[in-house]
């Protein structure tokens, strides 16, 4: 008669199953240290209602840029300023809003992405039709201007 052999599996232990979690923990604090090291930085503001805007930027800024859709910066009074425009619109209804804005090294060179988020008027509502230029202006928190600006727009 045959003798049947029992075959065991074997899982691993606690010690295994710690040090490979401690692994994996450790390869995702790398990658993260490492996208965010890169020299990234959040860079602060505040949106300005339509009084609080310089002077210096309504008389002399907005007219030059508010038929572009773009991002750009000026600085007034040792303030760095962010102007968000969407170009000219036929109608009332299309809104900006400033989500983000993000430093970033570049070579050497400081790329300053601003995230803002454009919303249209809803399709069939009662608009005023008349020409309207939509723009944001903030104040933000850096010391000078950026070599470079980028607008990452979503709707």
């Amino acid at each position: 008669m045959g003798s049947k052999m029992k075959e065991k599996i074997q899982f691993p232990g606690n010690k295994t199953f710690i040090a490979i979690l401690l692994i994996v923990v450790i390869v995702i604090g790398i990658i993260l240290i490492l996208k965010f090291a890169k020299g990234d930085e959040t860079v602060e503001f505040r949106v300005l209602a339509e009084q609080e805007i310089p002077q210096e930027i309504t008389s002399q800024v907005i007219p030059e840029y508010r038929d572009l859709e773009r991002a750009l910066a000026c600085v007034v009074e040792d303030t760095v300023y962010v102007l968000v425009t969407r170009g000219e619109k036929p109608t009332s209804g299309y809104e900006i809003t400033i989500d983000n804005m993000v430093l970033e090294d570049e070579n050497g060179n400081s790329n300053l992405v601003v995230y803002a988020n454009f919303k249209d008027p809803e399709p069939g509502g009662a608009l005023a039709q008349v020409l309207t230029y939509p723009l944001e202006v903030a104040e933000t928190g850096l010391s000078g201007l950026p070599d470079s600006i980028e607008l990452r727009v979503q709707y």
